[in-house]
C-alpha cells in the first residue's frame, strides 16, 4: 500500500503542476500567438504538458480510488472526491481552451485566465484541508 500512495503523490504532483501551469502558459502562448501570428513553440509546449498530465491525472484519480477503498469510503473521502472531481472539470476546461487556442482562438482575456488559474487553488487547498482534518 506504501507503493501505492507514493505512486498516487507523485501522480498528483504532476497533475497539479499542469493545473496550475497551463492557464498560465496559454496567457503567454496568447501573447506570443498575436506577436506572430501562428503556431510558435509556447504552442507546442502547452499541448506537450497538458497532454502528458492527463496520464497522471487518471492513474491518480485510480490510485486515489484504491486508496479510499472504492465504495466503502469514509464520509471526507466522498468529499476529496467531489473536490478533486471540480478539478478534473477544470481540467477539461481548460483542454477545451487548449485545442482552441491551437486553432487561433483564443476568447479569454488575460485576467479570466488569471482568474481560472486561481480558481484551482482555492480548490486544491479545500483538498489538503479535507485530506488534513478529516472532518467526518
Amino acid at each position: 500500500m506504501t507503493w501505492i500512495k507514493i505512486v498516487h503523490l507523485l501522480c498528483v504532483m504532476g497533475w497539479m503542476t499542469s493545473i496550475f501551469a497551463v492557464p498560465r502558459a496559454l496567457i503567454y502562448w496568447k501573447r506570443e500567438h498575436a506577436r506572430l501570428g501562428e503556431f510558435g513553440p509556447l504552442g507546442d509546449l502547452t499541448i506537450r504538458l497538458y497532454r502528458f498530465s492527463a496520464g497522471l491525472g487518471v492513474i491518480a484519480l485510480i490510485t486515489g480510488l484504491w486508496l479510499g477503498g472504492l465504495l466503502a469510503m469514509p464520509g471526507w473521502v466522498w468529499l476529496k472526491l467531489a473536490l478533486v472531481l471540480t478539478l478534473v472539470a477544470h481540467y477539461v476546461w481548460t483542454g477545451l481552451m487548449v485545442l482552441r487556442a491551437r486553432r487561433g482562438e483564443f476568447r479569454e482575456s488575460d485576467r479570466t485566465l488569471r482568474i481560472f488559474n486561481e480558481a484551482s487553488v482555492l480548490v486544491v487547498i479545500a483538498v489538503l484541508w479535507v485530506v488534513v482534518a478529516k472532518p467526518f
